[in-house]
């Protein structure tokens, strides 16, 4: 994640899931056609999209990093029959008419579970369950989606005209502790965890809690190279930097930040720091961007670096009264409202991470379905093509858009899936 709290409740408020009237739809397929995103809302802007953005787009794909509608579908439906997205869903950000707007190709879809089921227990449990949720969402959808575990899968997908599906668990709370436990998570189709999302853990540092270990303890660093062996990606979105510098120390594959920013030009410790950036290169990772105006907009930034830790004192302080923790907590972000930003924020933070890191290190992390807000024309998953707009006029070339696109994302599970077999063939 994202801009959701560290148990799970995010900052958005949404009603169960909803189908409008199909006027709806034709009015987005307009706006597409008439190579502009347009929007329902009067609050939202409309951005133009020219020519030759749409048709560099329409040549490439989006693949993202990272969408949370798993858990909006857990938390107000529990089923795709109670929330059709193959009909439009104005309280989340992702439906599939969206999605084919946005011109997503592939997605890793988050099966995050809050860092509460860890103490609880249930964490692994609950995992497997949001891991059932997309088998069902593909399942559901055989003309939409494509289930994949391999880059040669996501290609296959891509010329049957299907979105590649692909699987991140968002937090090493998930294994419970246990190697046994992400090897069956593999199996189940995870293709990437997050090695922890907003808490410490007994073996990795997170970026947003107080540090035990300095980075990786040494069994944080034996899941490092299981991962490694089994192909599965290393993510360090949420992690501190010295469990950044850690992982990259260690691992013998590309790392991914599956849905984080640059540090330099938002000040969140979510974000990345330019040392980290400089060692991409090396290893050949990919920072994919998060558009979470409380990460990416520097105002927003420094106005919500406080928020996983308010959260955390207030589940303290009425660990048997959830609802009165829940009441406190948003009485705190009524208070501490932040601006959305713009949409070029956006493009600020891809370019801060050419720049330092290089073309082939960047991509798009999105968060969507796990934010509430967004800069202003990234509102939801059908906004992509401006992306694409704002790196035309700035100047980047067809080739290096798709690298920000797919390219780098592609490659770097590729790679990974190169170097899992010569890890096991050494042995």
């Amino acid at each position: 994640m994202n801009g959701r709290s560290p148990a799970g409740m995010k900052h958005r408020s949404r009603g169960a899931c909803r189908s409008v009237k199909l006027s709806v739809v034709g009015a987005l397929l307009s706006a597409c056609l008439s190579n502009s995103i347009a929007w329902s809302q009067d609050a939202k802007p409309s951005y133009s999209i020219s020519e030759k953005a749409k048709a560099i787009h329409e040549k490439a794909y989006v693949f993202d990093g990272h969408n949370d509608l798993p858990w909006e579908i857990r938390k107000f439906a529990k089923r795709f029959d109670d929330c059709d997205i193959s009909k439009p869903q104005p309280n989340l950000h992702t439906d599939i008419d969206r999605l084919r707007l946005g011109n997503v190709g592939a997605q890793y879809w988050s099966v995050y579970v809050p860092a509460d089921t860890m103490r609880a227990g249930v964490a692994y449990r609950t995992t497997v369950e949001q891991i059932d949720l997309v088998h069902a969402m593909v399942k559901r959808y055989p003309d939409v989606f494509q289930l994949c575990l391999t880059a040669n899968d996501i290609e296959s997908a891509r010329k049957a005209g299907k979105i590649a599906s692909l699987i991140g668990m968002e937090g090493g709370h998930s294994i419970e502790d246990s190697i046994q436990n992400l090897r069956r998570l593999y199996d189940m189709g995870a293709r990437y965890m997050t090695l922890t999302h907003s808490d410490t853990l007994s073996w990795a540092d997170a970026a947003t809690d107080q540090s035990k270990h300095d980075g990786l303890s040494p069994f944080g660093e034996e899941i490092v190279r299981e991962m490694n062996r089994l192909g599965m990606l290393v993510d360090i979105s949420h992690v501190s930097p010295a469990t950044m510098h850690d992982a990259l120390d260690i691992s013998a594959a590309p790392v991914i930040f599956s849905h984080s920013s640059a540090r330099t030009i938002a000040d969140h410790p979510r974000n990345v720091p330019d040392e980290i950036l400089k060692r991409l290169p090396e290893n050949g990772g990919v920072v994919m961007i998060n558009f979470y105006s409380g990460f990416v907009v520097p105002k927003s930034a420094e106005i919500m670096k406080e928020m996983f830790q308010v959260r955390r004192e207030l589940q303290a302080k009425y660990p048997d009264d959830k609802e009165k923790m829940e009441r406190e907590y948003k009485q705190w972000q009524v208070k501490n409202p932040y601006p959305a930003g713009e949409a070029s924020i956006i493009a600020d933070h891809i370019e801060h991470v050419i720049k330092v890191a290089g073309i082939d290190h960047v991509g798009l992390g999105s968060d969507y379905d796990g934010i509430s807000t967004a800069p202003k024309g990234m509102e939801d998953v059908s906004t992509y093509p401006l992306i694409t707009e704002m790196l035309v006029q700035r100047g980047y070339s067809e080739e290096d858009i798709h690298k920000v696109l797919y390219k780098n994302a592609l490659r770097v599970l590729r790679d990974a899936e190169i170097a899992a077999e010569k890890l096991r063939a050494a042995k």
